[in-house]
Parts: structure tokens; C-alpha cells; sequence
């Protein structure tokens, strides 16, 4: 099965706005998510469905109008139940798939459209100019959300690539891992021979040598673990939503995963996705019998004849039927198992397999205040909600979440919490320069992120601008409060606030030294 990191959005062509520091980077020539004022730093990411709009969070460093999202009142974690309009994905528990032929054709199918489409689709001469980034799997996030920020990537590491596809998460984690020096030994587990090419061909167009392919489906994890060791970390990116049985895919994980490690995920969401899953229905039903191969020139006619109330159209988030190509297309409005999760759902699958939430990477976007009035009645009824719920409502406010890209930790870790600021950590910004991000706080006191279609005010203190200015992913935060001519307790004071704004919204990270 292909996992397609690009699955990680599957329907987007919003470039990736992490800063490329790979060797061999050319310029970003995909679409940005933010004004103008923004300047592009990100790498040339092409449309990049999955891992690339997981990561469109491009804050717009220009003058900001928008509105107060008020402070955060309350942690995020939690499931929720999927809505009726989209497949049931917290308790669908399949038997013996031997006994149901429509589960027995529906894994044909799948199986035959990831070999006739391997997804998404790449041209392993593109690694000599760009390097693909995205989330979850940058090892700064690795390291910020599942070791504290005080990972030793001269220590080696483990890692599984699981459903990898056509391989932009295993190259991404692949290049700075060796960019880092770290003595890492990747495997890639995918049942796609077709996107395992492309993998391997992207993988040595690199000159990358930690990486281990393997050709057997994802509940081949644990029997991986157990000829190694367990992995200290699972990369599993639109991959478990289209599992016949998805609690075994979180099973497995569970199992192969290393004590103290963690896992990144992505998974479908279904708000954002409006339109999607009554398609994939009718085409089900309209090209039944039909070959993969012959599918997407069958169904081109038909979006293109589609009445204006058609929900696809309406829905501006979704575009990869349009930028990405026949891979793209199919995955999109013509997979045969395709079951969104609510973010309480996902919690709960993650709970059933002995795992817990971490965060997801914009955390931001789980606050109900992010999307509430101002009006203190009723941002103490969202408060008073328990942290499930307060996921839930945010994401059930917002209506763009497409996916969700989350960190997870083996419950038996206890309490794993992101990395903070401590004077030996180091911050690192990702997705927007420090003299910007600095001008910018400086003049308005906020900046917007602008998140699948959607603009969040994060505010952020004018004093704080100065010290935004001085990050540069090498020193650390005692060493800009010693700089700054500050105690720790005073810069603490004015670091910790303005830092937590951009922290929920996936632009700042915490590691222990220097990270690419």
C-alpha cells in the first residue's frame, strides 16, 4: 500500500514552507499560502499534496487586520465521533477478510491503482534541485515533540518508514539525518513495487545509503522490530485510513515501536474534505468493473460536467484531482477505501492501541478560541469542555482541517510533552526568516498564518521583537537572554509568550543544538 507522504494532502498543491537546507535546492516556484509580503523561503516542492500542506502554515509577515484569537484556555487532546456524512473510522474493526468479497476486491483495488499510480507522482531527477520538506518527520520536529528537544543525534536511531510510497518522507528524514551526521538505519515498508522504484531511485539519486526497503504490508512492523529492534520512530503518513482493518494498522505500530519512541502520523480528516467522499462513492458506483488504468480518463468528463452546487467545486481546499496529475486524481475521487478520521476519533484509535497524543503540529488549530467571539460567556462554555472536546468543537468550527498530522508516544511513556524553553534550549523558526518574523511583530504586534484558506492572528508582543530577531538555530536561549543584558526571569518573562504563540502555530521549534 502506498502511503504517499503526498497523502499527507492529498488534494493540495500549496508548496511546503519549511526552508529547505538540503544541498541542491532550487528556487519555490509552487503557489504560496500567504500575501505577497511574505517572502518565499521554502524549497521547490512542486505541487506536493501531503506533506507540503501539512505544512502551508506560511505566516504573513506583512500588516495584519484580522481579529484577536484571545488566549488559550485549556489543553488539546482528545477524540470526538465522525460526522454522518463520512465513513465510521473510530470502531470499524474488519474480521477475516477472507469472508467478504467486497473487502477481498476492495484490497485488489487498491493494490492495482498503487501500481498503475504510484503516488504521488515524482521524477527521481528532481532530488539533483530540490529536496521535498514537509511534516510530520523533520527531525526538528522529532526531536521538539517526542524527546524533549534534548535529542543526541550522534546516538543512532532508528527509524520506519511505513507505507512509504513513492518516498518524500523517507528522503526528507533520510537527507537530514545525514545531514546531521546520525548514525541512522531507515527502513522503508511499503507493498507497492511501483512507488518502492521511485523510492529507491529518488533514495540513490542522493547518494543516501542508511535506507533499508522492504516490500510487505504495514502489519509487517512488529516482525521488522523484532529481527532489529524496536524503532525509536514510526513515520506513518496517509497510510492507516486506507487500511481494511485500521485498528491492526495501529496496532502494529504500536508493537513495533520502541518504548520511549514516538511515531508521526497523518490521517484523513473530513470537514475539509467536503465533496470528496460523495464522489468517491458515485464513481465507485459508475466505474464498477472498470480497470485502474482506465478510470481517471472515465471520470475527467464527468467532474468537468459537474453542476455548480456540486460540493467539489464549492470546496477550494481540494485540488489534487486538477494539479496532480492521473496519481492524483485517483487518490483523491476514485480510491475504493478511503474512511476519514475526526481528530477524537483518531484519539481514540490511538488510545485502543496503547498510544497517546502528543500534539499535533498546530495545535493552534484544535483551540475553539482561535474561531469564537471575544465574549467571555461563551469562551467559558469551550473552557469548560474536557480536552476532547475542545479538539473536537475547534475542529468541527474551523471546517478546513483536510488532515491531521499528529505525534504520538507509547502511553506507557506517561506524559510526553512538547519541548519548552529552558536556557539551554536552542529555538529554531521554520517556515519564515527571523528579521522578518521580527520586523513584523514589531509594527503590528501580531502576524497571520494562513492555514488552508484560512488567516489565524497569532499575537505576539512588540517587545518580544528584538529577540525574535536574534534566533538563529545556534544559540542558545541563555546565551540571547545574556546578549540581550537580561536574567533569565526577565527574558522568560517576555520570551515565553510570544514564543508559545508561534510554537501552536508549527513555527518555532526547541532542540538541544543545531539542527538542518
Amino acid at each position: 500500500m502506498a502511503r504517499g507522504t503526498s497523502e499527507r494532502e492529498t488534494e493540495a498543491a500549496a508548496p511546503n514552507t519549511a526552508p529547505n537546507t538540503a544541498p541542491n535546492t532550487g528556487p519555490n516556484t509552487g503557489p504560496a499560502t500567504a500575501p505577497a509580503t511574505a517572502p518565499d523561503t521554502g524549497p521547490d516542492t512542486a505541487p506536493h499534496p501531503a506533506r507540503d500542506t501539512a505544512r502551508n502554515t506560511r505566516p504573513d509577515t506583512g500588516p495584519d487586520t484580522g481579529p484577536d484569537t484571545g488566549p488559550d484556555t485549556g489543553p488539546d487532546t482528545g477524540p470526538d465521533t465522525a460526522p454522518d456524512t463520512a465513513p465510521d473510522t473510530a470502531t470499524d474493526t474488519a474480521t477475516d477478510t477472507a469472508l467478504h468479497p467486497a473487502r477481498r476486491d476492495a484490497d485488489a483495488l487498491v493494490s492495482a491503482q498503487y501500481e498503475e499510480f504510484p503516488y504521488p507522482a515524482r521524477d527521481p531527477a528532481d532530488e539533483a534541485t530540490r529536496l521535498i520538506e514537509g511534516s510530520p518527520s523533520h527531525p526538528l520536529e522529532i526531536d521538539h515533540f517526542l524527546f524533549g528537544g534534548a535529542r543526541d543525534w550522534s546516538r543512532p536511531f532508528r527509524a520506519l518508514v511505513a507505507g512509504g510510497g513513492t518516498g518524500d518522507g523517507l528522503v526528507m528524514l533520510a537527507q537530514k539525518l545525514a545531514d546531521l551526521g546520525c548514525p541512522a538505519t531507515i527502513t522503508y515498508l511499503d507493498l507497492s513495487t511501483a512507488a518502492r522504484a521511485v523510492a529507491e531511485a529518488r533514495v540513490a539519486a542522493r547518494g543516501l545509503t542508511s535506507v533499508r526497503f522492504v516490500t510487505d504490508d504495514l502489519r509487517a512492523a512488529p516482525r521488522l522490530a523484532a529481527e532489529g529492534g524496536a524503532f525509536d520512530y514510526i513515520d506513518c503518513c496517509g497510510v492507516l485510513h486506507h487500511l481494511d482493518d485500521p485498528d491492526a494498522g495501529f496496532a502494529a505500530l504500536a508493537e513495533a515501536v520502541a518504548p520511549d519512541g514516538g511515531l508521526g502520523l497523518m490521517v484523513y480528516a473530513p470537514y475539509g474534505r467536503t465533496g470528496v467522499y460523495a464522489l468517491q462513492a458515485a464513481f465507485g458506483a459508475l466505474l464498477a468493473g472498470d480497470p485502474p488504468a482506465a478510470r481517471p480518463a472515465l471520470a475527467r468528463p464527468v467532474i468537468q460536467a459537474l453542476p455548480a452546487t456540486n460540493w467539489l467545486g464549492l470546496n477550494a481546499l481540494v485540488g489534487d484531482h486538477r494539479q496532480g496529475g492521473d496519481a492524483g486524481l485517483y487518490d483523491l475521487l476514485l480510491h475504493a477505501r478511503d474512511r476519514p478520521y475526526t481528530i477524537g476519533a483518531l484519539a481514540a484509535a490511538l488510545d485502543r492501541a496503547g498510544l497517546a497524543l502528543v500534539a499535533p503540529i498546530e495545535a493552534a488549530r484544535y483551540r475553539p478560541e482561535s474561531y469564537l467571539p471575544a465574549d467571555p460567556a461563551i469562551r467559558t462554555r469551550a473552557a469548560a469542555l474536557d480536552p476532547v472536546a475542545r479538539m473536537a468543537l475547534a475542529e468541527q468550527l474551523a471546517g478546513n482541517i483536510k488532515t491531521h498530522v499528529v505525534y504520538a508516544a507509547p502511553a506507557g511513556r506517561g506524559a510526553v510533552k512538547p519541548a519548552g524553553a529552558t536556557p539551554m534550549a536552542v529555538p529554531h523558526l521554520r517556515g519564515v526568516p527571523a528579521r522578518d518574523l521580527a520586523r513584523a511583530v514589531a509594527r503590528e504586534g501580531r502576524i497571520a498564518a494562513t492555514v488552508d484558506g484560512l488567516s489565524i492572528p497569532v499575537l505576539v508582543d512588540r517587545a518580544a521583537a528584538p529577540l525574535l530577531a536574534a534566533v538563529d538555530g545556534r544559540r542558545t536561549l541563555g546565551a540571547m537572554a545574556k546578549a540581550a543584558g537580561q536574567d533569565w526571569f526577565a527574558f522568560a518573562a517576555r520570551w515565553g509568550p510570544a514564543a508559545r504563540a508561534l510554537t501552536d502555530m508549527g513555527l518555532l521549534y526547541y532542540s538541544r543544538g543545531t539542527l538542518p
